[in-house]
This record gives structure tokens, C-alpha cells and sequence, in this order.
């Protein structure tokens, strides 16, 4: 594929992202009152997660879109470095809110389990502080990259496995297939760790891994926030 039509698609889509992204945030913040009160805690966890992860991705892919219209990445490294470092750190913090909605929907205890995954968060943020990180590199550095996203995937398959196991008791199908996009990001995820630094069309894989998190938050935002708006009595759960 020649760069400047890689180039291209990753431009109108990362733009294409953030408005979608931005877009269903905003009517979650505008929707509160339409959520069911046994769902309030829930929703402002789901409605926080997905603002972090706007916040670190409007500095990474809003950074590399600028840096492609103003004379590529390499002129602007520094700038796609901290947008880089920004969506790592948010990211990690997404699945540490989310490991507290599954907390609250499924009326659980943090067991070793669940603090485990709270635990590789931390071990992550403290990973990517070192200066062998790199992160003004245009190619992460290698085995590195590998090394700052094991707890990474610890992290967020460790909430797949309890998303899977408490949904189908609770036979709740909204987090069932919440976990079944994060399943579909991880799936594209990892690839690109592997071997995005030395085959860059694998980088692709991003944009169908962008878009399981999209289906995440569109699942979230009509199962929670688009019922009726709510007045004294009882509420169905969703």
C-alpha cells in the first residue's frame, strides 16, 4: 500500500474517531437522567472510563494527525512521543475503571483476583517511566514495548475472563459483549506489539481495534443511558 494512501486513512479515520468518541461522551454526560437509578454507579463508571480514554487518545491520534499534515512524524516526535505516553497512561487507568463497574454490576468483592489486576496497572505506570521507554522514538523500542504491555494484557484479559464468567451467571448480556469487543481489541492488539516495528502495515490493525472500543462504548451508551428519564418508582434493569 503506498504511504501517502496509509497515510490518508489513518488521517480521516483517527478524525472520524475522535468525533465518534467525543460525540457519544458528551450525550452520556447529557443522558444521566434517562439512566435507571439501579444503574447510576454502574453508567458514571462506564461514562468516566470512556472520558479517559478520549483524554489520552486525542493526544495520541489527534498528535499524529497533526504531525502527518505538518511534515510527517519524524519532524514531530516529541509531540507524537507524549501523545503516546498520554494514551498509555489513560488506558491503564480505562480498564481499572471498568475492573470497578464489573465491581459494582455484578455486586462483587475485590478478591486477590481483582486486586491483581489493580496491581498490574500500577507495575505498568511504573514500567513506562524509565527513559528506555523512549517514547519520542518513532518505533518503540524493541523488547521494551513487549515488556510495559505484558501487565497491559494481564490487566484487561484478566476483566474479559470476569466479564465472561459473572455476565453468563447474571445471563446479562450488555457486559457479555463488552467483554467480547475488548476480547476483538486484544486480538488486534497484540500483533501490532509483536511486529509493528518491523512490518508497518501490521500497525493496520489498529483501526479495527480502535473500533471494538467504539463498540464498547456505543454497547454501554444504549444499554445505560438511552431509557426514558426517570421519575420516582421502579426502573428495569438493563
Amino acid at each position: 500500500m503506498p504511504e501517502a494512501v496509509r497515510q490518508g486513512i489513518e488521517i480521516w479515520f483517527d478524525i472520524g474517531y475522535l468525533v465518534m468518541v467525543w460525540t457519544v461522551v458528551v450525550l452520556m454526560f447529557l443522558r444521566r437522567g434517562r439512566v435507571a437509578s439501579r444503574n447510576r454507579r454502574v453508567a458514571t463508571r462506564v461514562l468516566w472510563s470512556f472520558v479517559l480514554l478520549g483524554l489520552g487518545d486525542a493526544g495520541h491520534v489527534g498528535f499524529r494527525v497533526f504531525a502527518y499534515l505538518n511534515g510527517g512524524l519524524a519532524k514531530h516526535a516529541t509531540l507524537v512521543g507524549i501523545g503516546t505516553f498520554a494514551t498509555a497512561v489513560t488506558v491503564t487507568f480505562f480498564y481499572m475503571v471498568m475492573l470497578d463497574a464489573w465491581h459494582i454490576r455484578f455486586r462483587k468483592t475485590f478478591d486477590w483476583f481483582a486486586w491483581t489486576l489493580v496491581a498490574m496497572g500500577v507495575v505498568r505506570l511504573g514500567l513506562m517511566l524509565p527513559a528506555v521507554n523512549q517514547w519520542t522514538a518513532v518505533v518503540s523500542p524493541m523488547p521494551w514495548s513487549i515488556i510495559r504491555n505484558i501487565p497491559l494484557m494481564i490487566q484487561g484479559l484478566g476483566l474479559v475472563y470476569l466479564l465472561f464468567r459473572d455476565s453468563a451467571h447474571a445471563k446479562d448480556r450488555t457486559f457479555n459483549l463488552i467483554a467480547w469487543m475488548i476480547v476483538i481489541s486484544f486480538a488486534c492488539y497484540i500483533p501490532v506489539i509483536l511486529f509493528a516495528p518491523t512490518h508497518e502495515l501490521v500497525g493496520m490493525l489498529m483501526i479495527p481495534k480502535t473500533c471494538a472500543y467504539l463498540a464498547v462504548e456505543f454497547i454501554a451508551y444504549n444499554a445505560l443511558f438511552r431509557g426514558k428519564p426517570q421519575t420516582k418508582g421502579k426502573n428495569k434493569k438493563v
